[in-house]
């Protein structure tokens, strides 16, 4: 193997760890933060859901109704069931059937 050929295999070994060890960083760091949250349904405003949940979801971002029932978004762990949304609604812990798109 010629000299070229062998440092492009070094840097590109070199990047993939790279981002094996960024991506688990990330994921590490992602568990620790969802550790004191909780999903709560029905409680985002359209657009703002954390993730897919359901129809009309796909991922963050996606809602198109405000608290839609089947689109969640992290609270703090234990206020879920207490937080209040319009029409004296409540977040739930379970997706909800209540404001879903037609």
């Amino acid at each position: 193997m010629n000299t070229t050929r062998r440092a492009f295999s070094a840097a590109m070994l070199a990047s993939a760890v790279t981002a094996a060890v960024s991506a688990m960083a990330i994921a590490t760091s992602n568990t620790a933060a969802a550790a004191d949250k909780e999903k709560c349904f029905g409680v985002a405003l359209a657009g703002q859901n954390d993730c897919a949940a359901g129809a009309g979801t796909t991922c963050k971002g996606t809602s198109t109704i405000n608290y839609q029932g089947n689109s969640w978004k992290y609270v703090d762990k234990g206020t879920c069931m207490s937080m209040d949304v319009d029409g004296g609604r409540k977040g739930s812990l379970e997706p909800l059937t209540r404001d879903l798109p037609a």
